[in-house]
């Protein structure tokens, strides 16, 4: 059986993007865009891809939910044992991705990445439901195992050992910061003569804003 993808296309025309409408920070930009998400009940308006890399060079993506965004950039949480985990104890450089098809708009970004202190990873794992607490014991994310038996029985254990007790932070799960160097806003635009805006941070620490071709 052929499937031909060649003729899918959809053009874009709901919207544009001026340089004189962009805030000088790329972080508060990305705070208003996300907003406009939130206001246009966009589904799974935080989900980001994030690119890491392996020792070899080989590049990795996956989705995770952005948590928060601060003056120094954006933060996400998981597993430091996993396979990201391991590519950011190597490289801490990655690059993330939104896409909200429906308001036809994308951010990229690209920096480096650091660890979040222990007190904000212990907050935030104190704010999670107590069964996403658990799995985080339960399960060694991105290992091989045997069956969903075992994690079912994974997560059973765990939640013995801490019933009728506050669930800890697991010693091997955490937060991450990814502080950009560069940003980059796209708004679809008809004829895919798209309207892309990049920050770079210069060394003075300030943001140069340039318009890309398409």
């Amino acid at each position: 059986m052929q499937n031909s993808f060649s003729n899918i296309r959809h053009n874009y025309s709901r919207d544009s993007l001026r340089i004189e409408n962009l805030d000088r920070l790329p972080l508060v930009q990305l705070q208003d865009w996300l907003n406009d998400a939130i206001r246009a009940q966009h589904t799974e308006l935080t989900a980001m891809s994030l690119a890491t890399v392996d020792a070899t060079g080989q590049p990795t993506q996956r989705i995770v939910l952005l948590k928060d965004i601060s003056d120094g950039g954006i933060s996400f949480f998981t597993n430091y044992l996993s396979s990201k985990g391991q590519h950011l104890e190597i490289n801490p450089k990655a690059a993330a991705e939104f896409f909200w098809p429906s308001l036809e708009r994308q951010v990229r970004l690209e920096g480096i990445v650091k660890k979040l202190p222990a007190h904000q990873s212990d907050l935030y794992f104190s704010s999670r439901p107590r069964e996403s607490q658990i799995g985080a014991w339960a399960s060694p994310q991105s290992e091989i195992v045997r069956d969903s038996e075992f994690l079912i029985h994974q997560y059973q254990e765990f939640e013995q050992k801490f019933e009728g007790k506050d669930v800890p932070r697991p010693p091997h799960w955490g937060g991450y910061i990814l502080i950009p160097h560069k940003v980059e806003f796209w708004q679809g635009r008809p004829n895919r003569m798209h309207d892309r805006f990049v920050y770079r941070l210069n060394e003075k620490g300030k943001w140069d804003i340039n318009q890309l071709a398409p």
